[in-house]
């Protein structure tokens, strides 16, 4: 196996070695992007080394252990370089799929993403690797694939070949120009035969090189038995270069005098200039979910006894101290050890006003550092960090094939057959008619009914939506659940931390004669500072700094101190301070404050409504959506925050094991059902849900049974969400009836006769952009909350 000059020595062992991790006494040097197989030029061959895949500390980038009854499973997911379509997603598919230790193989066409379960104990990444590149792809960890340098890689390749196919298009059509506009005999045979010949020269380039794609992924179909959307294309532009290449060097033989040079090159610059507006959309389609998962640098500084080192951030570990530049992304999560920073964490809460944080209070991977250089200590790397779990999230979901995606795949397969039976049945039958049309008329079916608009009409919406959603702060962890939720009729809400806060709020206070409300809620929330209790936390806000001695807790009772003048003062519960105070509602927490001299104050709590829980309750009835509030909590604080946000049912005291049984029977009374909770402790009615939302931060991510995380906690973003949804639903039915009705219209057209080739070439261009083009106005759809900072903005070609 041949080393790369790029990789580190370790990298450029067998494949049957793997590399040893570096410790911190032998620190191993950062591999640069250049150093992964994506830099590779020209086609794999099986002497490419793709033993870095194995490296165990790079592929923790791209690999989860999962454990399993049956033993540990790796789940990996990788970029495929090379693909164009679904055919191209399905020959990745087939070539690993029954492979030994590969567990389960699926590939997103749109995003070209690999999701591979494998057994790491059965065979390893890299002779996985290899089997893919021997069908002509290459498999990059998503990092590396996004990187700076492959996308303008990808671009100038993409606009050398269209600016080839141009140029010589003009060339040609200025060459057979005359033929159009004189008449038979006009022109004399030896100035026609030097213009014949001059277009076949001008369009080798064309078809040795701007045509290369089509070829190269005809022929790597083929040689495995299959039909890809490649094939007729290629097809078509061979025989078209072919019978006009025999007709310029025998113009008396079997095909005729009829040349289609102009025909040819017009069609490959279309179909080209089609693919690279194609990729350039469907970039921007995926770019909201590539830009947050691509958000953290490769490289940090690292605090040492000799100073400062830049070393890869796979390479930190908890306890060190790093050393965060203005405008630069957090490389993990951790504790601020500097007095402050400001950081934007737009990524976590989908809002883009900046927040402080102070000495001690935590910053987490992939927010930005605004303001000057900062130090922290990292505490969670790697997988452990918040931001791998929204990244696993996104990638769960830009891997997965909706029902309608993998409906439009099965049927463009065997489609393309019938396309190349139809051609030639074509061909055939104009050939008894015309034979100097034949040709023209074959190539033309071959070119317009690729079924490119119909594999790419499902998941180019899907994907639009979901970017547009990321930028909100809404995660889609199932494409799939678009569909489900754009069809359902009720909405079923938790209580506790997603209509309310997870937090208490302060509803009255009550103070004795002489005692002012602020002088009252300064000394209480100078004592309850010292406690962690949510009334005190709710109390603690209210606190003006003011100096107490001999501060303790008593357990279950509440705080007790004394002032600078020796006066004891309490806060906590009635029986604790002495003195009951006035009444209060039976469900109304309440905390009160006395001194030695007996009850001072009373202070009134509540459960804090989020600020937008009643807007959302009326815009989902507006929508024709009916509400319930299901909660475990009393029927008097349930109906409370019902009545305050006007859902329609109110559902009290309910255990876990009710809430699924209350949820079963709204939906065996045919409502379809979207659950909205926490992800503390509903589980198991969110998975029972037709869909579900969970809302907050770090709970959410850790549970698994929600398709939607709505990390900032809004509850208008469900309702955002839904009428994304809806008009997801309605994109992908208009690009499956524009791509069926196309189809409809023009094969008829090309099979009489009335559609050249490079009418069809633009045909089956324009169809696709139409489809990507229908999609991207998705993304407009959402207000984003969240524009990218300046800083944050990945590099795009």
């Amino acid at each position: 196996m041949k080393e790369h000059p790029a990789y580190p020595p370790a990298m450029n062992q067998a494949a049957t070695t793997l590399p040893v991790r570096p410790t911190r006494a032998d620190p191993a040097p950062v591999p640069p992007a250049a150093g992964w197989l994506g830099d590779h030029r020209g086609p794999l061959t099986v002497t490419d080394n793709f033993a870095v895949l194995d490296d165990p500390v790079e592929q923790e980038t791209f690999t989860l252990r999962i454990e399993q009854t049956e033993g540990e499973v790796a789940e990996s997911v990788l970029m495929v370089q090379g693909m164009y379509c679904a055919a191209c997603a399905d020959t990745v598919e087939s070539a690993l799929q029954g492979l030994p230790g590969v567990v389960q193989a699926r590939v997103h066409a749109a995003t070209r993403r690999l999701t591979l379960r494998w057994d790491p104990r059965a065979t390893r990444m890299s002779a996985l690797a290899q089997v893919v590149g021997e069908r002509g792809y290459r498999l990059l960890p998503m990092q590396q694939a996004l990187g700076i340098s492959e996308r303008l890689r990808e671009t100038r390749q993409g606009l050398w070949r269209l600016f080839v196919a141009g140029f010589c298009m003009m060339q040609v059509m200025m060459y057979a120009w005359p033929a159009y506009v004189t008449e038979p005999g006009e022109i004399p045979a030896d100035i026609d035969q030097l213009l014949r010949w001059a277009s076949w020269v001008i369009s080798l380039p064309v078809v040795f090189f701007a045509s290369g794609p089509f070829f190269e992924s005809a022929w790597r179909d083929l040689k495995h038995g299959r039909v890809g959307m490649d094939t007729p294309v290629s097809i078509g532009i061979l025989v078209t270069f072919l019978v006009s290449s025999a007709a310029t060097f025998d113009p008396t033989g079997p095909w005729g005098a009829e040349v289609w040079f102009d025909s040819l090159t017009m069609f490959v610059f279309f179909l080209l200039g089609g693919r690279y507006l194609e990729f350039k959309a469907r970039d921007r389609t995926a770019g909201a979910l590539d830009s947050l998962m691509n958000r953290l640098p490769e490289v940090c500084e690292r605090e040492t006894a000799k100073g400062l080192e830049t070393v890869s951030i796979r390479r930190l570990v908890v306890g060190d101290a790093v050393r965060v530049q203005a405008g630069q992304a957090f490389p993990a999560d951790g504790e601020l050890l500097s007095e402050r920073a400001t950081v934007d964490e737009a990524l976590l809460t989908g809002e883009s006003r900046p927040v402080t944080r102070a000495q001690g209070q935590g910053v987490v991977a992939g927010s930005f550092n605004l303001g000057g250089p900062v130090r922290m200590r990292v505490t969670l790397v790697g997988r452990d960090t918040r931001f791998a779990q929204i990244v696993k999230l996104m990638e769960q979901a830009s891997t997965e094939k909706p029902r309608l995606a993998v409906l439009a795949d099965r049927v463009a397969a065997p489609f393309l057959v019938l396309v190349l039976l139809a051609a030639a049945v074509a061909g055939v039958y104009w050939w008894q008619i015309d034979h100097t049309r034949a040709l023209a008329v074959a190539v033309a079916v071959l070119i317009v009914t690729c079924p490119c608009a119909l594999s790419l009409a499902t998941p180019a919406a899907m994907l639009s939506s979901a970017g547009a959603l990321a930028r909100r702060g809404v995660l889609v962890r199932r494409l799939q659940a678009f569909e489900t939720l754009a069809s359902i009729n009720a909405v079923v809400f938790d209580k506790t931390g997603t209509l309310t806060h997870d937090r208490l709020a302060l509803r009255e206070v009550s103070t004795r004669a002489g005692m002012s409300r602020e002088q009252a809620l300064a000394l209480a929330g100078a004592l309850a500072a010292g406690s962690l209790h949510p009334v005190s936390r709710a109390l603690a806000s209210h606190g003006s700094g003011l100096q107490l001695m001999d501060v303790t807790e008593v357990a279950g009772q509440g705080m007790q101190a004394r002032l600078p003048g020796g006066t004891g003062v309490r806060l906590g519960s009635a029986a604790f301070c002495g003195a009951p105070g006035p009444g209060t509602p039976e469900d109304a927490p309440r905390v009160h404050l006395s001194d030695d001299a007996g009850w001072m104050a009373s202070f009134t709590l509540e459960e804090a409504l989020r600020e937008d829980a009643r807007e959302a309750v009326q815009a989902l009835r507006a929508l024709g959506v009916r509400t319930w509030l299901l909660s475990g909590d009393r029927a008097g604080a349930a109906e409370s925050v019902g009545q305050a946000v006007g859902v329609d049912h109110v559902i009290a005291g309910a255990t876990p094991e009710q809430k699924l049984v209350e949820v079963t029977r709204l939906q065996a009374q045919g409502l379809k059902i979207a659950m909205v909770g926490d992800g503390l402790n509903d589980g198991p009615v969110l998975a029972r849900a037709d869909t579900s939302f969970a809302l907050g931060q770090a709970a959410p991510l850790a549970q698994a049974q929600s398709d939607y995380v709505i990390q900032g906690g809004q509850v208008m973003d469900v309702v955002h969400t839904l009428t994304q949804a809806r008009a997801t639903l309605r994109v992908v039915r208009q690009n499956l009836v524009w791509a069926a009705a196309y189809n409809v219209v023009a094969v008829p057209f090309a099979l009489v006769g009335w559609m050249p080739p490079w009418l069809a070439g633009l045909g089956m261009a324009g169809s696709s952009l139409l489809v990507i083009g229908n999609a991207l106005r998705l993304a407009g759809k959402t207000p984003d909350r969240s524009p990218a900072h300046p800083v944050a903005a990945p590099a795009t070609a």
